[in-house]
């Protein structure tokens, strides 16, 4: 799901970066209101779920590839404003480090998967545990909401990839960008995340749900909470199992290198030409932007070692950014200190 360079035209890239610049405004002015101090560091960790989740290539009858996101588990471990700013910064280091995502499509991606799938997600889950009291609802309605929610951000990701043919061609009427119109761009995402790829979203995130539920209450912020009070601070104890299996699934994920073929829009010029019979000229002389892990690879390194080893990268530069976001944010007042 992650749109590369080049697929989509410049200025629908410009429109939904435009578009994301007053989502992540209100999302960092409802996280400072909403997100505890103490609870921000937890938050990277959070992102780093998602980063990982998003290395585990699922693969795809017919030599397709896709992945979890969990970002309907952020939103409901730290509400959905938290979870667009977690996941925005996810992506974005994906694309600059990795080459995971298209630098100048940023705004597609993270209003697909950041914004769109953490809000549907989220107002399902919502809806179904209000219904469904305790945590069978809590779960169900994880369940529930995490696959509906990554295939609403499928189907955003289709429809921009197929209005480019639309909107943009050359004088012989050839695409300049994604050649494939929303007739074939719409059922191609959507196979995949409605089966197995929509599964892989609810087993991680229901998985993951539980087991914080369970084993480390800590971890999520708890309802009633808030960035003026109502949240002990989280101990290293309480959170230790959930690092615990952060590091587990960092080891896992050459898992992914298993799955073979590209995901469903993310070709390679050379690829794309071979399959439609011509290089849209707009991509084939488009930008680039070289990572300096490209497919989570490190020089000559053993693929799985390379993998490994981008997951320990990602996993530290969200803790650090986020470490760098907790100490600009105020420090609560210790009213027993400021009355002694």
């Amino acid at each position: 799901m992650h749109i590369p360079e080049n697929y989509l035209s410049p200025s629908t890239c410009g429109v939904f970066g435009l578009a994301m610049l007053p989502v992540w405004g209100v999302a960092i002015k409802r996280v400072r209101e909403t997100v505890p101090r103490d609870k921000m560091p937890l938050l990277g960790v959070a992102a780093a779920f998602c980063f990982l989740a998003m290395m585990f290539n699922i693969p795809l009858p017919g030599g397709t590839t896709g992945h979890a996101v969990c970002g309907t588990l952020v939103a409901i471990l730290f509400g959905p404003w938290a979870s667009t700013i977690a996941v925005s910064i996810a992506l974005v280091i994906q694309a600059v480090f990795f080459g995971d995502g298209g630098i100048l499509a940023i705004g597609a991606n993270c209003f697909n998967m950041a914004f769109v799938l953490p809000m549907v997600g989220y107002g399902i889950y919502g809806a179904i545990s209000r219904a469904v009291p305790g945590l069978r609802g809590e779960l169900i309605g994880a369940g529930v909401g995490s696959y509906v929610g990554i295939n609403a951000a499928a189907l955003c990701a289709a429809l921009e990839f197929g209005v480019q043919p639309l909107l943009f061609t050359d004088a012989s009427g050839a695409a300049l960008y994604c050649p494939y119109p929303v007739s074939v761009s719409v059922p191609a995402m959507l196979v995949g995340h409605l089966t197995l790829f929509g599964l892989a979203e609810v087993v991680f995130s229901v998985g993951i749900l539980a087991f914080v539920r369970k084993v480390a209450p800590d971890f999520a912020l708890l309802p009633g909470s808030s960035a003026t009070g109502g949240s002990a601070r989280p101990s290293l104890r309480g959170i230790v199992p959930v690092v615990i299996l952060l590091g587990a699934l960092v080891v896992a994920t050459p898992l992914g290198l298993l799955a073979e073929g590209d995901a469903w829009g993310e070709w390679g010029i050379e690829d794309l030409a071979q399959a439609v019979g011509y290089a849209p000229s707009a991509m084939a002389g488009g930008w680039e932007w070289s990572a300096l892990m490209p497919d989570y690879a490190i020089g000559a390194l053993p693929a799985w070692l390379g993998y490994i080893l981008s997951a320990v990268i990602g996993v530290a530069l969200l803790v650090i950014v986020f470490r760098l976001i907790t100490a600009t944010m105020k420090a609560p007042v210790d009213f027993d200190r400021r009355q002694a």
